[in-house]
């Protein structure tokens, strides 16, 4: 791992690696040690225990896209654009294989067995991404831009359930192509003109 980044930096990018590859239950500390090259004693000092790590991880995820968020509506002021860079971004990761799939929808599918503590954190996820794309649809009704089919949140309900199922398409078929085919249409009728 870089020097440039700091131990704990190192060991929540493995971890979400790992999350992804196998989900909640499908690493330990051991498998972390292995691949940052670190004693497993070392991740525990800067994660007591997993449950500390997950919802670390889970929180910063959460700022991440928060930021990420802000630098699309200062990048592409039209709600939009903002749906198909949004849309653009997970369609490059999925297709080159460095993001496949959003960490909170992965943890999401393990709610029923996930901690209370991480359990907060993604939902949260949701609560933000959510009032965003709500926003988001508001604003594009209100300009006219956007075709609404029911209320704001339903469309922003909507277009998370069909993003992330996508996700999920695009890993069950092994086709990256998927994803575009899925989120394709959906996009289109949003964008689609009043009559």
């Amino acid at each position: 791992m870089s020097n440039l980044t700091s131990t704990s930096d190192d060991i929540l990018r493995c971890a979400r690696s790992l999350i992804i590859e196998g989900g909640y239950n499908g690493f330990s500390y051991a498998d972390i040690s292995k691949v940052v090259g670190i004693r497993k004693a070392s991740i525990h000092h800067h994660f007591p225990s997993k449950v500390d790590l997950v919802r670390t991880l889970v929180v910063r995820y959460r700022e991440d896209a928060e930021t990420a968020i802000a630098e699309l509506g200062r990048a592409y002021p039209q709600p939009a654009d903002q749906l198909r860079a949004y849309t653009g971004y997970w369609a490059g990761c999925i297709a080159d294989a460095t993001r496949t799939f959003c960490v909170c929808a992965l943890l999401a599918t393990e709610l029923p067995v996930l901690p209370s503590e991480v359990v907060a954190e993604v939902r949260a996820y949701f609560r933000m991404f959510s009032d965003w794309l709500t926003s988001l649809m508001e604003q594009g009704a209100d300009e006219g831009t956007l075709t609404l089919a029911g209320t704001a949140r339903s469309e922003a309900e909507g277009f998370i359930a069909t993003v992330h199922g996508a996700m999920l398409s695009a890993r069950a078929y092994g086709d990256p192509s998927v994803f575009t085919v899925v989120t394709q249409p959906l996009i289109e009728r949003l964008v689609a003109r009043r009559q």
